[in-house]
């Protein structure tokens, strides 16, 4: 068609918009010729003219500007050419599209569904931008010279033959129609003209960012400086491992909606929800490489920042992924859901109406259906962290080349860790720029990256509990072999969790009651803090002490609410929860005498379906174990009785409490003090840093007396016993020989 023509394409976006100002330029010169302006009718001076309207004025507007007749022999030549011109352009614009060259102006055109009319209207508002000339062109076509840009009535004009034509093109020019309320253009009052003069004596402005655009820019609109950010489609990946059947069921979705021929003209939204580094940015980015698009990337909470100013905000972004033709990632989506924002979730549900083809919103709370947008193909699509096999091919790809243990260390960490993709990017480098951190380079260890792992969980959890970090090991711990033996076979349970669920099909025998619970009972000091820390050092895991002050609350509801703020940043903190003193919390259900027993005993019911739920460790210790509700005890999956200790482990402990590096003296003599003394390990651990700081304060290792000695260890049982409001026998206060 074409080349028969002898029609070529644009060669670039600049030569088409040469050809249309010299359509301009034609049609300024028709006009010109056919409309018998005010200046060319009148003998008054410009200035006098400005100062008053003469009787030939009045003749001359009364007969509509004297046009002359259609059929005058000078004119119809020149309307063909301005015709056969626009006709021209029209071709070679359609041959570009054919060719595959993008030309800014029919592309703006078609974006917005504007008309012929509007397409010249902004070549007639966009020529004052690109040549100063247009500027005395309009003031001389409007007679006058402080009027340099188009008014509402020299573009109907210019535009329109008959008085039919002004009165049907004017709706394309009112403040409501697609020009204006999309912000091509911009309506200017006219400040020389007295108040409330016409509409039509408004002028109309190309908008700056539509300026940019024509122009061939790409750059983003200066009002969403800092708010958002374009990313062009790339080829390269993150890394990061999107679940591939969520990102297959994402895909096919668009596709079918894309597919040419659907009569569904809906715009596609997805609601993305899951925890922070799931692989949400990814999958939205692998969705935009896929599909060739840009990704316009806004945050929501930054917008919400700007008050009032943010529901044209978001209008602005949502035309500016329009003009780029961009997908839309809205981030942090989870403050729409709240009861404040709606007036803002309402404006963006009409912005992608009119803008919007595919949008993505991420966050980490769950849309549900109310929060649908009408009018939209809208749907949810939840991310979880990935589960072991996908956890473990994340790992051995961040740590692939990093160590030759790769493979194994991947196994374990995801056995041990349930993190996003995200978080295990982050561990290996924290852990690795720990290591170059030393004075000396060495191999990265699995306990490096264990800590580094620890690091990456949810500290929210801290706002709710207190976390203990484990010092003691086995060494440390005096119990029986039997119980020892009891705490490895827990410590065992915690490995093989995903082996025996997972692996072995457990899982699917089992809907609730998957979480390892623990309950160590007796007398206080025994050992039970220890023994959770002994657990957690040998796992690997952090320790998290809950505090009772700031979960149990007066007020009806808050202590449930409490408590499922704890299970739920457990879930995803990596932890081993220890509960000390639990009978306070998980007492026995009482009769119902009035409200507040009824209510305790709901908060007892809680506790158990809470139980129930969690998946993680739980370590419950009490000093009374028959204060424990019995729902609770038959649930428990190990009770580990600590029992007061003898004189053989009172032995052990006093040696154990002293470590290797202070100065003791080789007078104390451990098996008198475990004989005469019944104290739990508690008070040994009291009594010997007392005598520690008493020997320090004594002379300390360089003084006169240098070691801590019987004395002074005396002196800590004295005070330790008379805190515990036991006699002390006169007899102790000098070893005898």
């Amino acid at each position: 068609m074409s080349a028969a023509a002898g029609i070529r394409p644009y060669g670039n976006n600049y030569e088409h918009l040469e050809d249309e100002l010299r359509w301009l330029d034609l049609l300024i010169r028709l006009k010109c010729r056919t409309l018998r302006l005010q200046n060319q009718t009148s003998a008054e001076t410009q200035v006098s003219r400005a100062a008053y309207i003469t009787p030939a004025d009045v003749e001359w507007l009364l007969e509509d500007g004297a046009k002359p007749n259609a059929g005058d022999s000078d004119v119809a030549p020149m309307r063909a050419e301005v015709q056969q011109y626009r006709q021209r352009i029209d071709s070679r614009v359609a041959c570009s599209q054919e060719s595959g060259v993008i030309l800014a102006l029919p592309q703006l055109c078609q974006m917005f569904g504007l008309s012929a009319f509007e397409w010249q209207a902004l070549v007639i508002c966009l020529a004052p931008e690109l040549r100063r000339k247009y500027d005395r062109i309009y003031a001389y076509l409007q007679d006058d010279i402080t009027r340099q840009r188009p008014s509402v009535d020299l573009v109907l004009e210019m535009l329109c033959d008959t008085e039919s034509e002004r009165w049907s093109a004017r709706r394309f020019l009112s403040g409501n129609a697609t020009l204006l309320r999309t912000g091509i253009l911009a309506k200017l009052e006219d400040t020389q003209s007295p108040s409330g003069s016409s509409g039509l004596s408004r002028f109309l402005k190309l908008t700056s960012r539509m300026f940019e655009f024509l122009g061939g820019s790409d750059k983003l609109d200066e009002r969403l400086t800092g708010l958002a950010c374009i990313r062009r489609p790339a080829g390269e990946s993150s890394g990061t491992v999107v679940h591939a059947r969520i990102e297959a069921g994402v895909w096919n979705l668009i596709e079918h909606r894309l597919r040419p021929g659907n009569p569904d003209k809906r715009k596609l939204v997805f609601a993305l929800n899951g925890p922070h580094g799931v692989g949400k940015r990814e999958l939205v980015r692998s969705i935009c490489n896929r599909i060739q698009a840009a990704e316009l990337s806004v945050d929501l909470e930054l917008v919400l920042s700007h008050g009032t100013q943010a529901a044209e905000l978001i209008r602005l972004a949502l035309r500016e992924a329009l003009l780029q033709q961009a997908v839309v990632h809205f981030k942090s989506a989870d403050c729409l859901l709240l009861p404040a924002s709606y007036p803002l979730l309402e404006a963006l549900i009409v912005a992608v109406t009119e803008y919007g083809w595919l949008v993505f919103l991420s966050g980490e709370a769950a849309w549900t259906p109310k929060d649908s947008f009408p009018g939209c193909l809208f749907q949810i699509v939840k991310l979880a962290i990935p589960d072991v096999h996908e956890s473990g091919q994340t790992w051995e790809r961040c740590l692939s080349g990093r160590t030759s243990e790769a493979s194994g260390w991947a196994a374990q960490l995801a056995q041990r860790f349930r993190l996003t993709p995200a978080q295990i990017r982050a561990a290996v480098e924290l852990a690795e720029n720990r290591g170059s951190m030393k004075q000396e380079s060495s191999p990265l260890t699995l306990r490096e990256v264990s800590s580094a792992c620890r690091q990456q969980c949810n500290n929210r959890l801290a706002e709710l509990a207190t976390r203990i970090e484990p010092r003691n090991g086995w060494a440390d711990i005096v119990l029986s072999e039997d119980k020892l033996a009891h705490l490895r076979e827990i410590c065992d349970q915690i490995r093989n969790t995903y082996k025996v669920f997972d692996t072995w099909g457990f899982n699917k025998k089992l809907s609730h009651g998957k979480g390892l619970s623990v309950l160590f009972t007796g007398p206080s000091g025994t050992g039970k803090t220890m023994a959770a820390e002994v657990l957690a050092n040998e796992v690997d895991l952090d320790l998290y002490k809950v505090d009772l002050s700031c979960i149990v609350s007066k007020y009806i509801g808050e202590t449930e609410k409490n408590l499922n703020r704890i299970f739920e940043e457990a879930e995803t903190s990596n932890a081993i929860l220890f509960f000390d003193e639990a009978d306070a919390l998980f007492g026995k259900r009482t009769q119902v005498s009035d409200a507040h027993d009824r209510y305790a005993n709901i908060e007892t019911s809680y506790l158990l379906q809470k139980m129930e739920s969690y998946e993680g460790a739980v370590v419950l210790a009490s000093n009374l174990r028959e204060n424990m509700d019995e729902a609770f005890t038959r649930r428990i999956r190990f009770v580990i009785d600590f029992p007061f200790p003898d004189e053989t482990h009172r032995k052990r402990m006093w040696q154990s409490h002293f470590p290797v590096e202070s100065p003791m003296s080789p007078e104390i003599d451990f098996g008198y003090l475990a004989r005469e003394f019944q104290v739990a390990g508690g008070s040994i651990r009291n009594i010997v840093l007392n005598a520690a700081f008493l020997a320090a304060a004594n002379g300390g290792v360089n003084g006169h007396f240098g070691n801590i000695g019987m004395s002074e260890i005396m002196h800590g049982t004295r005070r330790e016993l008379a805190k515990m409001g036991k006699l002390w026998n006169e007899r102790h206060t000098i070893k005898p020989q």
